[in-house]
């Protein structure tokens, strides 16, 4: 018998793959026509077959391959399954936590994954069997339990992009992000962000021209802005300066604007967040502000912002670069707080003020300037080692390593790595060597890990190396990600329905009796 969610509750005890799984599995052979396999599909009303051979898992055959075969004009009644299954699918052990079930099956987009121990079909866990749990909760309730951290959880569509963490790959739209990292301007993504394609030459020069024009301060923001640089981090003077933006121009709830007013609010908001740090950055240095120029494109145009000097070319496409690898990567803390605020059809400044909120945690946008301090207290390549030892050898975090959804090289710590190497410098040398020794010793101290540097490392090499403040490292990346967070607002409203999931209630069962004063 099946231990029900409320028992598990009781014993806070995970609960497993046993739990959820259906048995005895439906199965078929691999030389069982497409006709027998439908059949047999019809008779046990399910989506799916399990293909086994000798009581061992060989694939699965679902609804979705007998269309894709009866498309190909085959003939069913002679066509074998073993030319239309799945070969070799995951498989789950019966001990292992249902969340386990919850990632494979999202991440593969799967809908079934069969049951194997000692190498034998024992069942199969299904979408259906992960919601069936929930018929256990109290009533009204329907969800099932979700893994901690909404690991692997689809919560939304999108056309966004996507991040596949096991191949160490990331999209934008239907391009690879680190290929136009290399091969375009940030404008030019950013347009294709919006507009869901990449602009020709005309379409992109007149996009440039228009936010451009949009990176000037609201009168009144522009005025309040040297009494608040000062109140606390470069971050927390966005936060509020993006509150305030939004509130002098009048921004209204979603529910009461329409798309295009939003998507104009989205592009002058974006184009002006660099001119807000920037701003800030000088003001809490005891600098004049540095107006904005608008015959510079938008990573030259930030770094003259902050020093008020022509920046050199190959720092200005190094910094170029970096906007654009960090423009959005999937569902990340930052984008779904926009998306959960945008949800409740709050205007646009509260959405990108809570996104801004969620980058200032360190384990989201506050990693890079913590990376270079990392290599500040290492200071010498031969001290590296046995550094690095030390604080993996007392659980210490090396920051700059390891990723929530990577499990191979993050393909934006690659292309920053290449990045510095072109930008050449004595700290490039000893951020390569302190990466090799750091992968290293983790993969010995730290077996099946699979640790690697993440996009944090060598993005405060990069903006180090092309004089970015240390400061300024988080708020530089809040400056790409207002795009990746705007778009998201955008998409959000388009098919909007609040937000809104549940906790399962563990504490002393209720109700109980209030105790007089």
């Amino acid at each position: 018998m099946k231990a029900g969610p409320e028992t598990r509750a009781e014993e806070e005890d995970p609960m497993l793959v046993r739990d959820l799984m259906s048995a005895p599995a439906q199965t078929c052979g691999a030389e069982e026509t497409l006709s027998g396999a439908a059949e047999a599909m019809r008779r046990a009303e399910i989506g799916s077959l399990i293909v086994v051979g000798d009581g061992k898992v060989a694939g699965i055959l679902t609804e979705r391959d007998l269309l894709r075969a009866a498309a190909a004009g085959v003939e069913p009644g002679a066509e074998p399954v073993r030319l239309w299954m799945t070969a070799n699918p995951d498989v789950l052990g019966p001990e292992e936590d249902a969340g386990a079930a919850w990632t494979s099956l999202s991440h593969h987009h799967y809908r079934h994954l069969p049951v194997v121990e000692h190498e034998q079909l024992i069942g199969v866990v299904s979408i259906r069997d992960l919601f069936g749990a929930a018929s256990l909760r109290p009533a009204g309730e329907h969800a099932a339990d979700a893994p901690k951290g909404l690991e692997g959880v689809v919560v939304a569509t999108t056309t966004i992009g996507d991040v596949r963490g096991r191949e160490g790959f990331y999209h934008y739209r239907q391009y690879s992000a680190v290929d136009l990292a290399a091969s375009r301007t940030f404008e030019d993504v950013w347009y294709l962000l919006f507009n869901g394609e990449l602009p020709d030459r005309d379409q992109a020069r007149a996009f440039a021209a228009k936010t451009r024009s949009l990176r000037s301060l609201p009168d009144g923001l522009a005025t309040v802005l040297p009494s608040i640089a000062l109140a606390g981090t470069p971050l927390d003077v966005l936060r509020t300066g993006v509150s305030l933006f939004g509130a002098e121009l009048g921004w209204q709830p979603i529910s009461d604007g329409d798309v295009e007013t939003v998507r104009s609010e989205a592009l002058r908001l974006a184009a002006a967040v660099p001119t807000i740090l920037a701003t800030a950055y000088r003001i809490r240095n005891g600098l004049d502000p540095v107006a904005p120029r608008d015959d510079l494109p938008f990573a030259s145009n930030y770094l003259w912002m902050l020093s008020g000097e022509a920046p050199d070319p190959a720092h200005a496409r190094a910094i170029d670069q970096y906007l654009i690898i960090a423009t959005d990567h999937g569902f990340n803390a930052s984008t779904f707080t926009a998306r959960v605020i945008t949800s409740t059809q709050a205007d646009l400044a509260a959405a990108i003020c809570g996104a801004i909120g969620a980058l200032s945690g360190p384990l989201h946008g506050g990693a890079p300037s913590r990376a270079l301090d990392m290599l500040d207290a290492i200071k010498t390549p031969e001290n590296a080692e046995p550094w690095l030892r030390s604080a993996v050898e007392h659980n210490e975090r090396l920051m700059g390593f390891g990723h929530r959804v990577y499990k191979t090289e993050d393909p934006r710590s690659t292309f920053l790595r290449n990045v510095a190497q072109s930008l050449g410098g004595p700290l490039v040398g000893f951020a390569k060597t302190v990466e090799e020794i750091a992968v290293r010793v983790l993969a010995e101290l730290k077996p099946g890990r699979e640790l690697y540097t993440n996009v944090e490392f060598f993005a405060g090499v990069v903006m180090h190396s092309c004089g970015v403040p240390r400061e300024m490292f988080t708020p530089t990346f809040a400056a790409a990600r207002t795009v990746g967070w705007t778009v998201n607002v955008l998409e959000q409203m388009a098919d909007n329905r609040l937000i809104r999931p549940t906790a399962r209630y563990v504490g002393p069962p209720p109700p109980q009796p209030v105790p007089p004063t």
